[in-house]
């Protein structure tokens, strides 16, 4: 089995950081949040739709973008982007054009797309709890990421009182825009139930309320999959003898060894770690089975 390319775990490593610093900035769910960039993006900070404006990690469309920057931004440190956004005559958003592009370009920037879609979940679940009268799930979440708010609790309320309802007779326009959620392959109407089953599994929701409770940032690196690709990267170096395990252990606890630039010199260290059973201690060290 090929493991992945450690450039591009490194790379989706950054990526879970940032959604993990928002999650606890903002106290959302980092599983929730992760779980949303993923469907949407496949983790991919310049992921672009093809038929609209939707783009980044979250895939916000321009107008809900300048609207998320106008409302938090400020809070964040992008004041100056804020300040440059201001309402249309219709209700809309604009954006002053010496700064369009940049602020544009933060769509594609995993720390500040993280925050406004954090923002957004924080506020969407306190409308949708106080609307609903419970907390709300992952997938009720989404649906107002999906729908927004008020769209989502309009469908969330009808799928409670009416599940075998069709879920395109009452949201014509997003059926047309979403064949594949509304319609299945062959074309058949799917009822509320089955739109949120649909919704609930891209979201990986297992039913429960979230807690708001968010994951520590440091654990979204996949330390796993990490180690699995350090390893592999320095066993492909050149053999260098490597230094003593025990200092290299200092070295690491004094921040001077950073595991993410692979050096064949620590290719005993990866292994040691790979080969650890999880708590520390080491199953197998022997290079020569």
């Amino acid at each position: 089995m090929s493991l992945p390319g450690f450039g591009r775990v490194e790379r989706e490593a950054g990526v879970r950081g940032a959604i993990g610093r928002a999650a606890q900035r903002v106290g959302v769910d980092f599983t929730y949040l992760l779980n949303q960039a993923r469907s949407e993006s496949g983790l991919d900070p310049n992921a672009q739709a093809r038929s609209s404006s939707a783009g980044g990690l979250f895939q916000f469309i321009d107008q809900s973008w300048l609207g998320a920057v106008k409302m938090y931004g400020a809070k964040h440190g992008l004041g100056w982007a804020a300040d440059a956004i201001s309402r249309r005559g219709d209700g809309g958003w604009k954006v002053d054009g010496a700064v369009r592009d940049q602020v544009m370009a933060l769509k594609n920037d995993p720390e500040a797309s993280s925050l406004m879609a954090a923002e957004f979940a924080s506020d969407n679940a306190d409308g949708l709890k106080a609307s609903l009268g419970r907390q709300p799930r992952s997938a009720d979440l989404y649906f107002a990421h999906f729908l927004g708010l008020e769209g989502a609790t309009r469908f969330l309320k009808a799928a409670d009182a009416r599940p075998d309802a069709s879920a395109a007779a009452l949201f014509p326009r997003e059926a047309r825009a979403n064949r594949s959620i509304f319609y299945d392959g062959g074309g058949n109407a799917r009822s509320l139930s089955q739109v949120y089953a649909l919704m609930a599994k891209k979201i990986d929701d297992n039913g429960a309320p979230l807690n708001g409770a968010p994951a520590n940032p440091g654990d979204a690196f996949g330390a796993d999959t990490l180690r699995l690709a350090y390893a592999k990267e320095v066993f492909e170096g050149d053999g260098t003898a490597t230094p003593d395990t025990g200092e290299m252990l200092a070295m690491i606890g004094n921040q001077r060894l950073n595991l993410l630039k692979p050096n064949p010199a620590n290719a005993r260290l990866a292994y040691m770690m790979l080969a650890s059973d999880g708590n520390g201690s080491i199953t197998d060290t022997s290079l020569d089975a």
